[in-house]
């Protein structure tokens, strides 16, 4: 259940459209269900905005499935991070409609429709070796609703590249710029553009980049103010970081707020 559904259940109960056991029934599932080898946090939604993500990394393809079933079977929307393409499909045959996004390496299974936000989120990286952890975070931001403006291989070596986008970058509601090597570019993005910047270090260069350190350190003490910086290759890290910025907004706007 999610916050939506949760507010539409209680205003129906408000006017009479609901009696309070029907509520209480549909309300009935326990915050968390304990399966063998994983304790599934059914709630998650309801104080996040956002269902349980399973982390597929090291996990086999039978608890992936055991998982992703009870996922859908309390009509949550299934993402599975961290996926490869063998074990997705030894997943999908047991989870029917699970679809691999293999460039971004998830799975995905939609189980409710997800109402689509007010906010465009440029995804931008430096070169094209980034781009499956910028996959990452674009699988990511559309299945939580929002929409992702790609723009891929402007890194600093040819700057001309970045200033072409500009205007379309200044204009987006948040920026996730992910790039490797030396780790520059989102400074040089943070100090071009107003709106919130997240920056991902990636693993990508050779010997010193230090398999993501390198760009993680210059990130983080990147001079240009306000840029947020996540773990290395976490592109659903920026993602969720941009879900809670837009979510903040959204509360003000239905508060009343500006």
């Amino acid at each position: 259940m999610d916050p939506n559904t949760l507010r539409e259940l209680l205003e129906r109960v408000r006017t009479g459209g609901e009696s309070v056991d029907d509520a209480l029934r549909a309300i009935g599932t326990a915050p968390f269900r304990t399966l063998h080898g994983a304790t599934v946090d059914h709630h998650r939604a309801v104080r996040q905005g956002v269902p349980e993500v399973v982390f597929g990394e090291r996990k086999t393809a039978a608890q992936i499935v055991t998982i992703a079933q009870a996922l859908r079977d309390a009509g949550q929307n299934v993402l599975v991070t961290r996926i490869d393409a063998a074990r997705a499909a030894e997943v999908a045959a047991e989870v029917p409609g699970l679809r691999h996004v293999e460039a971004a390496r998830v799975a995905r299974l939609d189980v409710a429709p997800v109402p689509r936000r007010d906010a465009v989120i440029a995804v931008v990286t430096a070169g094209t070796s980034d781009i499956p952890v910028a996959e990452e975070a674009v699988e990511t931001l559309d299945a939580i609703g929002l929409e992702a403006a790609r723009h891929y291989d402007i890194g600093v070596a040819g700057l001309h590249r970045l200033l072409h986008r500009l205007d379309q970058l200044r204009e987006a509601d948040a920026v996730i710029c992910v790039a490797g090597m030396e780790g520059a570019l989102p400074s040089v993005v943070g100090g071009l553009v107003a709106c919130p910047v997240v920056a991902v270090p990636t693993s990508v260069g050779y010997g010193t980049a230090l398999g993501g350190l390198t760009p993680l350190f210059a990130m983080l003490t990147s001079c240009a103010n306000g840029v947020a910086v996540v773990n290395v290759d976490a592109g659903f890290s920026a993602a969720m970081v941009v879900h809670r910025l837009v979510a903040a907004r959204e509360a003000r706007t239905a508060r009343g707020g500006a």
